[in-house]
């Protein structure tokens, strides 16, 4: 898993964390945390073999990539791109080569994410978990296009949150309870 940092005021303390500073707003952000999360959602899935990007992004970025990419001038929370565009939900790729054994890029909107965590009095990690449990999905060919997809999604994103929560003793559920309202 490879971890990247997109912010120009990014400051870095000792334990692995980033400060995210937005206006007037910092985000604290535990890189070595999310980290873990990830490589436990991973591990769920069976994809540890397979590469994948999860970079975090101020407002400003991800509007910028939604406006480019999905036609919405608005921020987000997670934006998800796949290296295997064709994937079938529930399917794994089948890689030819080395080169292959790569699933996408997540980008989290972090300043996002925090200011809904802020709104909902929400655990900010919880959250990106969350967030990006939603995002591999993306990666792995789920889609909520239409309901039948939602329902296939939300199943799967249900899935991998009950197992993390039984792996790790949390208690999260997933993305999509709660914004079923923005397909």
């Amino acid at each position: 898993t490879s971890f990247a940092v997109e912010r120009t005021n990014r400051q870095h303390t000792p334990q692995d964390s980033c400060n995210y500073s937005s206006s007037s707003k910092v985000v604290p952000l535990r890189r070595a945390r999310l980290r873990k999360d990830v490589d436990t959602l991973r591990h769920i899935l069976g994809i540890q073999k397979f590469d994948l990007g999860v970079i975090c992004v101020d407002n400003q970025r991800i509007q910028q990539i939604n406006s480019i990419y999905r036609k919405k001038n608005l921020p987000t929370d997670v934006l998800s791109f796949p290296f295997y565009e064709d994937l079938r939900p529930g399917k794994l790729p089948c890689p030819l080569h080395r080169d292959e054994l790569n699933l996408g890029d997540i980008f989290l909107g972090v300043e996002f994410v925090m200011n809904q965590c802020r709104e909902e009095s929400l655990d900010l990690h919880g959250a990106l978990t969350v967030v990006t449990a939603h995002g591999i999905c993306h990666l792995l060919g789920y889609r909520h296009e239409t309901e039948e997809e939602w329902t296939e999604m939300l199943q799967r994103e249900s899935y991998i949150l009950s197992e993390y929560n039984r792996l790790t003793g949390r208690h999260l559920e997933p993305l999509m309870k709660r914004c079923s309202q923005d397909r």
